[in-house]
């Protein structure tokens, strides 16, 4: 395997000064070396990493990354910018930019070696290196690690890193970076690759003396501890088991990792890390999370197994958390383990909305999350019920909601029987969708113990005609009980029945009745009110609607006020015989929620010169996202440009909105975009109103960028096709 790092892929003197620019200039080394085989296919999926999370972090340093199909090999390109570039860092612009392409199959070791740069730039040494190298070959053989005096654990070549790993990986280390580190003689770092200690720590576990234990401090081995005294056991180093991951798996995870091991030497504690990244990751052994005294999660993706660390005192924040605080995170946990704050136990801990976010979130953001949690379970079960739904009336026309039970008369030959069996499989899955709302919305509340009543309460809506309110009060109810009942203190002895047996019955008992007996009528009242006004919506109130639900669909493109939106539409459809108006209420989402993808689409065609390579590679995509009702094909646009992107997609939608609702079009379908035109009503009429919204997007986006300055004072204007541009006008960035 050739050097994944080479001169050829350093710029010592980086004049890019966006993120954007950077990443293209550092991108083009790499195509020029047969690395990359399409540059803006592989800048699209940077700038499509880049749109999750922001990969700048403190200390001055730039992180892009991705994996893509379009990447040959690991490859490594370093630039170093005297300005600095903005990468989104709390502490400012990045000095140091490292782009790092991994191939989309990318095996273990090379996605090993690729995480070892990430824990080299948490050692400031290593940094200020980069800083005074004075030439690019001398750049090259740091980062990779063979130059004179260099870190063994930086980007080590693999017959090395595989050595040390030999040397030192007897208790079960994988890590070719940390066998690194043990083959030039350093303490190999607590990570999931090298949980265990090394094979002479496990003989002096076999003697009853002392290990090194891992983060930097000595811990009694086990056996001994009865022959040291009850003192000495008192007195060991708090233990802290960690977990980090994030969504690409390669840079962050890593960081964080060696972040939070530098601080637990530094704050006398034993701290062991579990990296769940790209390259898949090694369990901590049971008897660690058993003797830990709390744990730590940094991540911005579920951590695997997570019931492994059930019964501790737990801090929950993102990755970058804990590549840029894991002193407070430490301290935070070990006071949380002092006041006996126990958490992430089923039936005892906080809820995972808690423990999903940072410690400052608000209730209102809590509140959010937890019906977020609801909408986003519902959601494929309106999507496959509706559109079954759909397909029944397309087939069977629209009296197949009148066709006998398919388990009474399926005849194999009848384009009606199938049409009925459609129907009905479409009816079975839209019968969940309120108690998978309540059920999940309970879920996001209070975990497993939350889905019991959640699911008893929203099927209880449905039993009472409670509708969609119904659901959503059913799910708050059980959630808020099952919290109150885990609060109370219970003999040990019997935790291990609560979140199976206790917690389940008692908050069964309760939900049901309170929607029986005390609420459930009120709110079936106000859903049968509601029913009526949309029924009798006519003319401007109609019109008004249309703009209203346009506005809230082209927000957020894709969140909570957009699944508002679309929750209040399929709840109206998601009956046997829904009424008219409640499907003029569908049609209008739908259409409103179709326009920001198809409307930058437009605009990345219409003025190429506006957008950015990785844009007008979005802009084709988002022409069969928009085409498919998905709203979250116009999210990159956004988030590079939200301050035009969102106001612009807000009017397309709001117009989009109001014509459909003055046109009269009906959908009975809650998704396919215009895949299912067929079950609309006034088709054409619909399609132009989708028409109409996608150029008034497209036009205000068009003007509002055309306004700005376009390109830096000097600069040669920006060619409409990409492929014929020089690579040094390619380079140039378009100014916010």
């Amino acid at each position: 395997m050739s050097d994944m790092i080479t001169a050829d892929l350093v710029d010592l003197d980086l004049s890019a000064e966006t993120k954007e620019a950077a990443a293209r200039a550092l991108a083009e080394r790499m195509v020029a070396l047969g690395r990359v085989t399409d540059l803006d296919g592989f800048l699209a999926d940077v700038a499509a990493r880049e749109a999750q999370m922001p990969t700048g972090l403190d200390g001055g340093i730039g992180i892009p990354h991705c994996r893509s199909a379009h990447v040959t090999e690991p490859t490594l390109a370093f630039g170093r910018s005297a300005a600095g570039i903005d990468f989104g860092a709390a502490d400012g612009p990045a000095d140091l930019i490292f782009l790092i392409a991994a191939p989309a199959g990318a095996d273990d070791a090379h996605l090993t070696i690729l995480s070892s740069l990430a824990r080299q730039l948490m050692n400031t040494e290593f940094t200020d290196a980069l800083r005074a190298v004075g030439d690019a070959a001398a750049a090259a053989a740091l980062i990779r690690g063979d130059a004179p005096g260099a870190d063994a654990s930086g980007v080590a070549d693999t017959a090395g890193a595989s050595a040390g790993a030999s040397a030192g990986a007897s208790a079960g280390a994988s890590s070719a970076a940390e066998g690194a580190k043990v083959a030039a003689g350093a303490p190999a770092s607590a990570s999931s690759n090298s949980v265990a200690v090394s094979g002479a720590a496990s003989a002096d576990t076999a003697t009853g003396t002392a290990a090194p234990a891992p983060g930097g401090t000595t811990a009694p081995a086990p056996g001994a501890t009865d022959a040291m005294g009850a003192d000495a056991a008192a007195a060991r180093p708090f233990r802290i088991v960690a977990v980090t991951s994030c969504p690409t798996g390669i840079a962050h995870t890593y960081m964080a990792a060696e972040s939070l091991e530098n601080a637990g030497r530094e704050a006398g504690v034993e701290l062991v890390v579990e990296t769940q990244g790209s390259a898949g990751f090694t369990r901590l052994d049971p008897a660690v999370i058993e003797a830990a005294d709390g744990v730590i999660f940094a991540h911005d993706v579920p951590v695997r197994d997570k019931d492994r660390f059930a019964g501790k005192p737990t801090v929950d924040v993102g990755v970058k958390a804990g590549i840029n605080r894991p002193a407070e995170l430490i301290t935070e946990v070990r006071g949380k383990a002092a006041r006996g704050e126990v958490t992430g136990a089923p039936g005892t801990g906080s809820t995972p909305v808690e423990r999903a976010g940072d410690a400052g979130d608000g209730y209102g953001t809590k509140l959010r999350k937890w019906l977020m949690t609801g909408v986003s379970y519902m959601v494929p079960f309106v999507a496959a019920g509706g559109l079954l739904i759909a397909l029944g009336f397309a087939i069977g026309g629209y009296q197949i909601n009148e066709a006998k039970p398919v388990m009474e008369h399926f005849d194999w030959g009848q384009v009606d029987s199938w049409g009925a069996l459609l129907f009905q499989i479409g009816g079975v899955a839209f019968g969940f969708l309120i108690p998978v709302l309540a059920g999940y919305i309970a879920y996001g509340m209070a975990d497993r113990p939350g889905l019991v009543p959640g699911f008893v309460g929203g099927m209880i809506s449905v039993n009472i005609a409670a509708g969609f309110l119904g659901g959503l009060v059913a799910g708050l109810l059980a959630g808020g009980v099952v919290l109150a009942i885990q609060k109370v203190k219970i003999p040990p002895v019997l935790r291990g029945i609560m979140p199976v047996v206790v917690i389940p019955l008692i908050s069964s008992i309760v939900v049901g009745f309170l929607m029986f007996i005390v609420i459930g009528k009120p709110i079936a009242e106000a859903q049968k009110a509601m029913t009526d006004w949309l029924n009798g919506l006519s003319g401007t109130n109609a019109i008004l609607l249309g703009i209203l639900l346009g506005l809230m669909m082209c927000f957020d493109l894709g969140g909570p006020v957009n699944k508002v939106a679309y929750a209040f539409a399929t709840a109206g459809i998601a009956v046997q015989d829904p009424s008219d108006s409640a499907m003029k209420v569908m049609a209008a989402v739908m259409a409103a929620g179709m326009v920001p993808p198809l409307g930058m689409a437009l605009a990345t065609t219409v003025r190429k010169k506006l957008f950015t390579p990785a844009e007008r590679e979005n802009g084709k995509a988002a022409w069969v996202l928009g085409a498919s009702f998905i709203s979250e094909g116009a999210i990159p646009f956004a988030a590079a440009d939200p301050l035009r992107v969102i106001p612009a997609s807000m009017a397309g939608g709001a117009v989009t909105g109001a014509l459909t609702m003055a046109f009269g079009s009906t959908l009975r379908a809650p998704h396919g975009g215009i895949w299912v035109t067929f079950l609309i009503g006034k088709p054409f009429l619909y399609l132009l109103a989708i028409a109409v919204g996608t150029a008034v997007t497209a036009g205000l986006v068009i003007l509002l960028k055309g306004l700005r300055k376009t390109a830096p004072e000097g600069a040669a204007p920006a060619s409409d096709d990409p492929a014929s541009a020089p690579a040094a006008e390619q380079k140039q960035p378009v100014a916010a």
